[in-house]
């Protein structure tokens, strides 16, 4: 149901964002708004609290947002609430920034390496990114984990290219224990 919920409104603000020209001002307002209702439990809390009525939460929602988002989002927000389907707006507006990216033929890549990468490091990285696939650019998150030892892991949605010093060594040694146990099964 809350894929249902997240398509249907998520597609619904696409829409709007598509036919008014304002795609890439609707896309910064979804992650403001998301940015600042992570940073904000309180108001997240009110907005689903059962004992608040929906005119004190709309209410509250015009105080915070008027002015600073457009109409489109507000509305859209305003609905949600309208609705009891405010629980679900932090999911609407993740389906709506991945519907954009997706439109705009932005890919979103996570890249674990072992140490800190510098800039022109991340310039190849990203490069060699765009050269092997068929996106126009990327939104490259980076993490650090230590355990990989050198190497990268790089996801692409469902995607995974693992270079990582730690999965070569495990495969090696997967490789290594089948050896032996050949050896030791043909030995009389």
């Amino acid at each position: 149901m809350a894929k249902l919920v997240s398509k249907i409104y998520g597609d619904a603000l696409f829409d709007v964002a598509i036919e008014s020209g304002r795609l890439d001002d609707f896309l910064e307002e979804a992650k403001a708004v998301k940015a600042l209702l992570a940073e904000n439990e309180d108001l997240v809390k009110l907005m689903n609290h059962p004992k608040v009525s929906k005119e004190e939460k709309v209410e509250v929602l015009e105080q915070c947002f008027s002015g600073k988002l457009s109409d489109q989002v507000l509305g859209t927000m305003r609905l949600m609430l309208i609705k009891d389907r405010m629980n679900e707006i932090d999911n609407v507006l993740d389906y709506f920034i991945a519907r954009v990216k997706e439109y705009k033929n932005i890919g979103s890549a996570t890249v674990t390496v072992a140490m800190p990468l510098n800039d022109d490091q991340k310039a190849k990285i990203r490069q060699k990114l765009l050269e092997t696939t068929d996106y126009v650019d990327f939104e490259i998150h980076y993490v650090e984990d230590p355990s990989l030892i050198g190497g990268m892991v790089i996801r692409i949605k469902d995607r995974v290219v693992d270079s990582s010093i730690k999965t070569k060594i495990a495969q090696m040694h997967r490789e290594l224990s089948n050896i032996q146990l050949k050896a030791g099964e043909s030995a009389p």
